[in-house]
């Protein structure tokens, strides 16, 4: 039977904070699968590693589409009026409670009009989108003016966050994967009776298993924290935390990884607190450098919050990657977090906002480095067992033959 042909839609590709997409793609594409990638955006253009500098070959629209959008609406236009008229009427009144996201959902229902287009032109015989914002409503448009089935994937703030298209895009779609329990759990409560659409698919971590972190655990301790400096983070929790790890006599240093629009916040409340010398920023980290700071590391943190618009993280790869380095991780009981991190099995987890909470967690493993490594080793067997890169990609593959 002939294999089907894939379309992945996505705002950009790659994106270096993306890893986990750009290895399922590249991953699906070295067994031999016909998966062809469509961008929404232009091309992104810094802070690649060397093998994302190697894309695969893929279209994107971006802000040039502009110009000749109105020949693929007319173009729907003439063969599918009734169809148009309907997605005109549910994509355009939007609700406009979260500006971004339904600005990213209008260009992508625009977008779907070219992307129909070209997936007849390739003869793609399924379309699947990454994330449940824009990319889906791409699909989903796409879909309903060919009639080629979609898929999409639903992971953290594309579906935490409003989206008044989300139980649309759910009744339509053929399957939903959820990358978590958490998600999975959130999406069947808008789903109704198509609850049966969803699958739970664990992401692959990105990183292969290489050297085990030393964790030392010797002053000054080496913290670690990695992810993009956004409010869902919780990053300004740490940084008060660390300032009660200097009161209560610990020697350290954090070195806290990534770039984003609160940097600069974060490192004026550093200076505020006294831990200008104690914590360091030195930015994006590139893919390829990323095991160099996990294995000069005693402990990771993730500090993740629910922010009030109700985004939030969904399960963090960083947390995956620092296991697999066998690196004691503290982290907050947010969303997927705690499908692997088991208080006192693989780590420990502390309430969201809650420096106090934070700090003590991270002075308990620094005081226990035996203990640190136990529950590091066993994290590191989880995810190891659970969220091998390949064998989960090739769970994704049965899902479109599935289909």
């Amino acid at each position: 039977m002939d294999q089907p042909r894939i379309a992945y839609v996505l705002l950009w590709f790659p994106k270096p904070s993306e890893t986990f997409i750009f290895r399922e793609v590249v991953n699906l594409q070295k067994m031999g699968h016909p998966v062809q990638v469509f961008t929404l955006y232009g091309p992104l253009t810094q802070d690649f590693s060397p093998e994302m500098q190697a894309t695969p070959p893929l279209e994107r629209l971006g802000i040039p589409y502009l110009a000749s959008a109105w020949r693929d609406v007319f173009y729907w236009w003439q063969r599918q009026r009734q169809t148009c008229k309907r997605l005109a009427k549910t994509v355009w009144p939007r609700h406009w409670r979260h500006l971004e996201r339904e600005g990213e959902s209008l260009w992508g229902g625009l977008c779907g009009a070219r992307l129909a287009r070209r997936f007849v032109e390739e003869k793609i015989t399924h379309i699947h989108a990454p994330w449940a914002c824009g990319p889906a409503t791409a699909a989903w448009v796409a879909s309903h003016l060919t009639g080629i089935p979609f898929s999409f994937t639903g992971r953290a703030h594309d579906v935490f966050t409003p989206d008044s298209l989300l139980a649309a895009k759910i009744r339509d779609a053929l399957f939903v994967r959820c990358e978590s329990r958490a998600v999975f759990q959130h999406l069947q409560e808008l789903a109704g009776g198509d609850g049966d659409k969803l699958r739970l698919t664990y992401n692959g971590v990105p990183l292969t298993a290489g050297d085990l972190a030393a964790v030392s655990m010797t002053p000054p301790y080496r913290l670690l924290a990695l992810g993009r400096l956004v409010g869902i983070k919780g990053f300004a929790f740490l940084i008060h935390a660390c300032r009660l790890l200097k009161d209560a006599g610990i020697d350290f240093h954090l070195t806290l990884a990534g770039a984003g629009a609160q940097g600069w916040r974060l490192r004026l409340l550093a200076r505020k607190l006294g831990l200008a010398s104690q914590v360091s920023f030195p930015g994006f980290i590139p893919y390829d450098r990323v095991s160099e700071l996990f294995q000069g590391a005693d402990v990771f943190i993730m500090p993740s919050i629910v922010v009030n618009s109700g985004n939030r993280d969904g399960l963090p790869t960083v947390i995956l990657e620092a296991l697999l380095h066998r690196v004691p991780v503290v982290a907050t009981d947010v969303a997927g977090i705690g499908e692997v991190i088991e208080p006192g099995e693989t780590g420990l987890l502390v309430p969201p906002k809650d420096p106090q909470a934070l700090a003590n967690a991270v002075m308990q493993l620094l005081r226990n480095r035996d203990a640190a490594l136990e529950m590091a080793a066993r994290g590191r067997a989880r995810v190891l067992r659970d969220f091998e890169a390949e064998r989960n990609h090739r769970r994704v593959w049965q899902l479109f033959q599935e289909a």
